[in-house]
């Protein structure tokens, strides 16, 4: 069995590609679901077939498209416990953040994770079975990190999730 060809995304600089209105529902139609058939896209936005792929391709050359994925349910999958760490620091070096985030790739249950300005230094997103799973993953980070404060907040409802980000500005 042949492994698949990885996609060359990024190989064209942004600035010298110009996006329009049909690029940009195209983008939003494969943000909705990426596994949405050429044909139906091309219909959707008033293009042919071919015209409409070379301009799928095009933006994953331009790394607009970075990847195609499943959207997992947390809750079918066993995982339905969000917590937010807020995370500060008084080691503002390099060899720190290095550190930290290889402990952070090493961690599963981390599945965002974003360095910030303000009073906390890093914000991660954690999803876990229940609370004994996030107990673990927070003396996991502890045992292996120095952290001037680790503030944990448990999501109660999520209101509003998507991976859609708006078109309007390319």
């Amino acid at each position: 069995m042949t492994e698949p060809r990885p996609r060359k995304t990024g190989s064209k600089p942004i600035e010298s590609i110009t996006f329009d209105e049909t690029d940009r529902r195209i983008l939003e139609i494969l943000q909705r679901d990426s596994d949405t058939p050429i044909q139906a896209i091309s219909e959707a936005v008033g293009l042919s077939a071919n015209p409409c792929w070379r301009r799928i391709k095009r933006m994953e050359e331009a790394g607009v498209i970075k990847k195609r994925v499943a959207l997992v349910d947390q809750t079918r999958a066993n995982v339905p416990l969000t917590v937010f760490i807020g995370v500060s620091t008084s080691h503002h070096e390099i060899d720190w953040l290095n550190k930290f985030r290889e402990l952070i790739d090493e961690i599963p249950e981390v599945v965002e994770a974003y360095r910030l300005t303000g009073t906390v230094d890093y914000i991660l997103k954690v999803v876990v079975p229940d609370m004994a799973r996030y107990d673990a993953v927070y003396k996991q980070m502890i045992q292996k990190l120095e952290f001037s404060q680790v503030n944990s907040m448990i999501s109660m409802e999520e209101l509003k999730f998507t991976t859609a980000i708006p078109t309007a500005y390319l």
